[in-house]
């Protein structure tokens, strides 16, 4: 009987303890995760109508509001919330009433995330940012590529009078991205668009797949399939009575700007492209300069950063030549462990996190899970050569002296190379001083500093690209 007794009072006070958790929880919590760039997260706990808890998600940095979450336990010291969506869970602990701290596991891959209870979600300076009423219309439009079953938001801004007038297409940088490429709260394209609306160019930015209202499948999804969608943009664009379809253009940033010579290669009306740190070298090299010029940005030894070049240049033929993902981690463990077994476990550790059996495995895995994908696939196997020398158009080409994802130096050598061999009626090629890859006027420019800085796109960029625009189509 006393046992029964004791039973019960424990239940009771476990469902009080859990009561009172659930009312510390109502409200907005803040934290920010370190993926490739601070990205920040924001839970709300708020009570439905019949008095159970419930939590939704945004990433105010990207543009993401009121994304569903699944309570999976709450305890007196302890949480666990699942995002269905992005297939994340997030395990912590309470540290004190207003902070609590863990770790969110997307995938494979795990970050650490501590939430601190707020008033309301921080508000970054940004600036340059275009706040209405505008001095030329801003419409939202949509459309279709029936042929794709893709639906597509967008916004296009047009300048007043009677036009017709040249017209752009923004083409964003890997990853999903909204139609104003908002990153870290800036928005580029909101920006570059407002400027080049204000002289006098109508401009479409676009929603990327599984974003804001564009629709479409993204987890088979390539560049080609992206290119694809520009083009159905594209076709949107000169459908609109106010564009001069003589002076039709795109602009592409990062990945934008190897798509952009993909679909300008294919469409002969397309007069005109400027490619933002758009690749001009082989992915491969690419991708092995951006991951030097990181780890150097972390302030790693080059005895380190070189040991990791050998490693990635070895590795990844052994993931993406795979017929399958379980040959992709055999053939990536073969590569892996020699490496691991004759290079200085520090340098191992410090590149990889690898110091034992079991996080050699673990890093070997989340490694290939990476790459073996559809997208990155087909991206490290991209050779832009192949589609820069078959341009007819005009190409202005602009890289930032210090971009740590596309190495001006090397990367525009090997587009104005390319662009020699094209038909190409007119192209400049520009080292911008002083901007990382976003085109921001950096200080330390590494791409954790992306969020740090007010300025969105420097102006002085802005002007490079709206004065040769304005030079180029007469």
């Amino acid at each position: 009987m006393k046992k029964t007794i004791l039973t019960i009072t424990c239940f009771a006070i476990t469902l009080l303890a859990t009561a009172q958790t659930e009312t510390k929880l109502i409200g907005t919590w803040e934290g920010k995760i370190i993926a490739g760039v601070p990205v920040r997260l924001v839970f709300q706990f708020s009570k439905d109508t019949a008095g159970h808890l419930v939590a939704t998600s945004e990433s105010p940095d990207q543009g993401i509001k009121n994304i569903p979450c699944n309570i999976l336990q709450v305890s007196a010291d302890s949480l666990r919330l699942e995002v269905p969506s992005a297939k994340a869970i997030y395990s912590a602990r309470f540290v004190t009433d207003s902070i609590i701290s863990g770790r969110l596991v997307q995938g494979v891959v795990a970050m650490a995330l501590e939430i601190k209870k707020v008033a309301a979600v921080s508000v970054l300076k940004r600036p340059q940012t275009p706040i209405p009423p505008f001095p030329y219309r801003s419409e939202a439009v949509e459309y279709d590529n029936k042929r794709k079953s893709v639906h597509f938001g967008a916004t296009i801004t047009i300048p007043p009078g009677k036009g017709p007038f040249p017209a752009v297409l923004l083409i964003t940088g890997s990853g999903q991205q909204n139609r104003d490429e908002e990153m870290a709260g800036h928005k580029p394209f909101a920006v570059l668009a407002d400027y080049l609306t204000k002289r006098g160019f109508i401009v479409l930015r676009v929603d990327d797949r599984g974003m804001g209202k564009t629709t479409g499948d993204l987890d088979s999804a390539t560049s080609a399939d992206f290119a694809e969608d520009a083009m159905a943009s594209l076709d949107y664009l000169a459908l609109r009575p106010e564009t001069d379809k003589k002076k039709l253009g795109l602009i592409g940033h990062s990945e934008g700007g190897m798509i952009a010579p993909m679909v300008a290669t294919r469409r002969k009306e397309v007069s005109f492209i400027v490619l933002l740190a758009g690749p001009g070298e082989k992915i491969t090299t690419l991708m092995e300069e951006q991951n030097a010029a990181v780890l150097a940005s972390r302030g790693l030894k080059q005895e380190a950063i070189t040991a990791y070049t050998r490693l990635y240049r070895s590795i990844i033929p052994s993931i993406v030549n795979a017929p399958d993902i379980a040959t992709a981690e055999k053939n990536a463990q073969a590569v892996f462990l020699p490496w691991k077994d004759s290079t200085n476990k520090g340098y191992v550790v410090v590149t990889t996190g690898a110091y034992n059996d079991s996080t050699a495995s673990r890093f070997v895995k989340a490694f290939v899970a990476s790459v073996y994908i559809p997208w990155f696939r087909y991206f490290l196997r991209f050779d832009p050569q192949s589609w820069l020398t078959q341009l007819h158009c005009r190409v202005l080409a602009l890289n930032g002296s210090k971009d740590i994802q596309v190495i001006a130096k090397t990367n525009l050598a090997a587009m104005e190379s390319a662009l020699k061999k094209s038909k190409s009626n007119g192209f400049e090629v520009h080292e911008l001083p002083g901007l990382n890859h976003l085109f921001q006027t950096c200080t330390k420019c590494t791409t954790t500093e992306y969020a740090g800085l007010e300025e969105t796109f420097s102006p002085e960029a802005l002007v490079i690209i709206g004065d040769w625009l304005k030079k180029n189509t007469p």
